[in-house]
């Protein structure tokens, strides 16, 4: 039991906090703004731990459907489902039992919250098949990794009003900076197997891409917050999320595997920069 809990343990990633950290600062942006401030102990846990649960089921469904690509990458030939010590049908059904609890979760929140998981779980399923289709998957990963955000909204007040969308899209090209420098690690073996990517399709534009992405984010992000909640410590934050993009900016110009990889572990201190600055400022100012 040990050694299966330790494999499931890999499945999910749970050595790897980076992922679901990614997911959880902007949909607690979101959650703060939606409620004008502090959303209140159930609605925090709900969507800590939903974020958690869905992050994790993602992983299985991702490995899953990548199975026989990720043979073929370095970085992914050891995987649970990939290397066989998991298997497929196993796979599948721990990933459903946690995206089932997560669902039990938004059960305990509204009815519109309840209605936008479906779509939600719909995108995140859609994601790993959309490397195969589409020459920017990181959009659909973009859209999949952002809807904490009218989900917070949703769990909120009932409803999501257009701000919502708006920092849903602003949040997207957060995602796609982040997964297009994860997507530069691989190009290597990507373009060997087929595999579409945002680094692939950028080429050699990938690393002012990738700053483009970080710069429409930050003034996007900035703007959309700033009537409801500007001043001091949303501004240092800002200005200090400007600092990150330039330091990420010298960790993948060169384009190293090692540079690219650790810039990718890196991001969730952007993400938590500018929500540490909404709570100050919402807190404090």
């Amino acid at each position: 039991m040990r050694d299966k809990l330790a494999l499931y343990l890999d499945l999910i990633r749970w050595n790897r906090p980076a992922g679901w950290l990614l997911l959880l600062w902007p949909s607690l942006s979101a959650l703060w703004l939606a409620a004008d401030g502090w959303p209140g102990w159930h609605l925090l846990a709900v969507f800590v731990l939903g974020t958690i649960l869905m992050r994790s089921a993602g992983c299985c469904i991702n490995d899953v459907a990548d199975r026989d690509f990720d043979r073929h990458v370095k970085r992914t030939a050891q995987r649970p489902v990939t290397s066989g010590r998991i298997g497929v049908r196993e796979a599948l059904a721990v990933g459903a039992v946690l995206a089932f609890v997560a669902f039990l979760l938004v059960l305990t929140t509204t009815p519109t919250a309840v209605a936008w998981s479906v779509p939600a779980l719909a995108v995140a399923l859609a994601y790993p098949f959309a490397k195969r289709h589409v020459s920017m998957p990181q959009a659909v990963l973009g859209v999949a990794f952002s809807f904490g955000i009218p989900m917070a909204y949703a769990a909120t007040q009932n409803q999501v009003p257009w701000p919502a969308w708006a920092l849903l899209l602003s949040n997207l090209f957060w995602v796609l900076a982040y997964d297009t420098e994860y997507a530069m690690v691989d190009r290597d073996d990507d373009l060997r197997i087929g595999m579409k990517t945002s680094a692939i399709t950028l080429g050699r534009w990938d690393v002012l891409g990738v700053t483009a992405f970080y710069l429409v984010h930050l003034a996007s992000w900035g703007a959309l917050l700033w009537p409801q909640a500007g001043g001091p410590y949303l501004g240092l934050a800002l200005v200090l999320v400007l600092a990150q993009v330039l330091w990420h900016f010298g960790m993948i110009r060169h384009r190293t595997r090692e540079g690219c990889f650790r810039a990718f572990r890196l991001n969730h201190w952007l993400g938590f920069t500018l929500f540490a600055g909404l709570l100050l400022e919402m807190t404090l100012a």
